[in-house]
């Protein structure tokens, strides 16, 4: 059974679970009607379902080559590409004025889930193109917005981002990268960097880099750290691809997967860029471009968790071993916590997208403060979800699932690398207790309180299950104001189980929600009753964790550990 675009999963949350109208009901978003949605959605499902899906082993079967300096795509891939931008679907959440169609970051969201399930090498081009459209929107000169912008949202050219150094990962204060100023507008950027996703490529005229560099009398550290515009061919009066600038690529990454998507290392050799933003202010708009792809990337982990089940419900219903193994207690078990898994998952993320589409439209401080909150949850939580069930996966499938030629392997090796770029998921749970309650907690209380009143609420209709996800939300809430009165280590030292905490509960909340928009005995109900009953308490344990601190951790020596 071919994979699957989850069209009617995902029109039923955006129409019960997390619900898309009070977006459309705001003036700049009111084209996103449910028809439109429909649409949307249904046009992106076909793409996926069709173009995409087909060619997910030819991209890891026939990975991205460097020849002659050039990086070429794996068989299908630029006619894929080609589709994908003549329909739009690069940036439908782009500006009007140049050429995007200005809907919601929300409907950006669900299309990249589905594209991610079929094709996630593939979604990554237009994925990092979609960021570096955020960024020069908040950030670029008119000058550069009115250059480049139509042709990334047309799909003509391509984005990336440029952070990474040898000796510069977690660390970007470290970055070394040079930009000289050439007196005319320009600078010429030097240095060198890796883990570029594709950094280079033939399916579009032209790659756009957004790089990450420091001015010859730059303070030391972030603060001295700025932004340019440099592109593989630099633009001609007409605005067309013109002589190649000093950039190159080095190599190509060896990796465990995403085999289809180039990672590349680039050589900056005095190349031609254009400033973004102010002077020492380019971490301010890089950050733009990291955060939509920190929520995006999350997606990416629920759309792979999404192919991955699909694949091993089928096998699952088709193997024989006494009987069909999907009438196993323990098979039946992995299939019902992967459905649940995923569907917390989803409606995770996509209470994130409306928190940011409502901020945008309304300006209101506390919507900003949602979508600050949720989203390293969406990022950690989302590529936590695609590693496990890409990895249950492999076990539904039993020995076959280690043979390579059943597919369900790659999708763990493809998933694997989500939990670590655009911030590991450590670093999205050190964002979570530090940076996100440096508000003394105010967005997750405000959040925890509406997850409680609507928990008691349901007491009627479901008394069970609203009861545990009440219990739970309360135990929540005092952790987190104990948290609040911790050190920055010991907060540190939890913030992974603590965040974990916090997901369990956001996650049952939203599958009481389903059930509650279903009722009576509907598969929804009894998806619901699986998460709540089976995976929620998890909760108590993770906060039990997180309440330990550092000091047992450190109370083990180096020599120790190394013992």
């Amino acid at each position: 059974m071919p994979y699957r675009s989850p069209v009617s999963e995902l029109r039923f949350i955006l129409d019960k679970v997390v619900p898309l109208a009070p977006v459309a009901e705001t003036e700049l978003f009111a084209e996103a009607t449910g028809e439109t949605v429909e649409a949307i959605l249904t046009e992106a499902g076909r793409l996926c379902d069709e173009v995409m899906a087909p060619l997910l082993r030819n991209g890891d079967l026939h990975p991205a080559r460097l020849e002659n300096g050039v990086v070429r795509s794996s068989p299908g891939f630029k006619e894929a590409y080609g589709q994908i931008a003549e329909g739009g679907w690069v940036a439908i959440s782009g500006p009007k004025e140049f050429g995007g169609m200005g809907l919601p970051m929300t409907m950006t969201v669900a299309v990249n889930d589905m594209m991610s399930g079929a094709n996630l090498a593939l979604q990554l081009n237009p994925l990092l193109t979609q960021g570096q459209i955020e960024a020069l929107e908040h950030h670029a000169s008119d000058e550069i917005k009115e250059l480049y912008l139509p042709k990334l949202i047309s799909g003509e050219w391509s984005g990336t981002m440029n952070l990474t150094e040898p000796q510069a990962g977690s660390d970007v204060g470290a970055v070394r990268s040079k930009a000289e100023p050439m007196g005319d507008g320009t600078y010429a950027v030097t240095g060198q960097k890796i883990f570029i996703s594709w950094g280079d490529s033939d399916v579009t005229a032209n790659v756009c880099h957004l790089v990450l560099a420091r001015l010859p009398d730059a303070a030391p550290g972030t603060k001295g750290i700025s932004l340019f515009m440099v592109p593989k061919y630099i633009p001609d009066a007409n605005g067309n691809p013109g002589v190649a600038n000093s950039l190159k690529v080095v190599s190509l990454e060896h990796k465990m997967g995403l085999h289809g998507s180039p990672t590349c290392v680039m050589s900056f050799e005095g190349a031609t860029g254009w400033m973004v933003g102010e002077p020492g202010k380019g971490m301010a708009a890089m950050f733009t471009m990291m955060n939509n792809a920190r929520l995006n990337v999350g997606v990416q982990g629920i759309g792979v968790a999404e192919a991955a089940y699909q694949k091993a419900l089928e096998y699952a219903q088709d193997r024989v071993q006494f009987a069909p193994i999907i009438q196993h207690a323990d098979v039946r078990r992995m299939l019902a916590e992967m459905k649940a898994e995923v569907f917390a998952a989803r409606t995770i993320a996509m209470a994130c997208a409306v928190a940011l589409d409502m901020a945008r439209a309304t300006g209101e401080a506390d919507w900003e403060a949602r979508a600050a909150l949720l989203t390293p949850i969406a990022k950690a939580y989302g590529t936590d979800v695609g590693m496990w069930v890409a990895e249950q996966g492999v076990q539904v499938h039993g020995g076959m699932g280690f043979i390579e030629e059943t597919g369900a392997a790659q999708f763990y090796r493809d998933v694997r690398v989500t939990a670590i770029y655009e911030g590991t998921n450590g670093i999205q749970a050190m964002d979570l207790v530090g940076r996100k309650m440096m508000d003394e907690g105010r967005a997750a209380f405000r959040l925890l309180q509406e997850i409680e009143d609507e928990a008691k609420a349901a007491r009627e209709a479901l008394p069970d299950l609203a009861e545990d996800v009440w219990q739970a939300t309360e135990s929540l809430r005092e952790h987190t104001e104990w948290m609040l009165g911790q050190g920055t280590q010991d907060r540190f030292a939890g913030a992974v189980p603590y965040l974990r905490a916090f997901a369990r509960v956001l996650g049952a909340h939203y599958h009481l929600r389903a059930a509650l928009a279903e009722g009576g005995a509907s598969g929804r109900v009894k998806l619901a009753a699986v998460y709540i009953r089976r995976l929620l308490p998890q909760y108590a344990a993770a906060l039990a964790e997180a309440k330990e601190g550092a000091e047992g951790l450190y109370a083990l020596s180096v020599e120790e550990l190394s013992a």
